[in-house]
C-alpha cells in the first residue's frame, strides 16, 4: 500500500524503520510523528496497522508517559 492510498488519521509504519515509529496520516502530503509533522511522498510503501496494533502502541506510549510523570 502507498501512503497516497491511505485514509487520514490512519496510524502506519515505514518499512523498515523501528515498530516503535508509527506515523499517522496528517494530511494528504504529511504524517505525523510524536506530534511533529513530517513529508512523506504519496508513493511511499507504508504498512497500515490494524485496531489490535494501535491499541498496542497507544498502551505502550500511555506507560511510557506514566513512567516519566512519577
Amino acid at each position: 500500500m502507498t501512503f497516497q492510498q491511505l485514509a487520514i488519521g490512519s496510524y502506519f509504519r515505514l518499512p523498515g524503520v523501528s515498530y516503535a515509529c508509527v506515523y499517522r496520516k496528517a494530511s494528504h502530503s504529511y504524517g505525523s510523528l510524536n506530534a511533529s509533522l513530517q513529508t512523506i511522498r504519496p508513493t511511499t510503501k507504508v504498512i497500515p496497522l490494524n485496531a489490535a496494533a494501535i491499541a498496542k502502541y497507544l498502551e505502550a506510549k500511555q506507560a511510557s508517559q506514566n513512567k516519566l510523570q512519577k
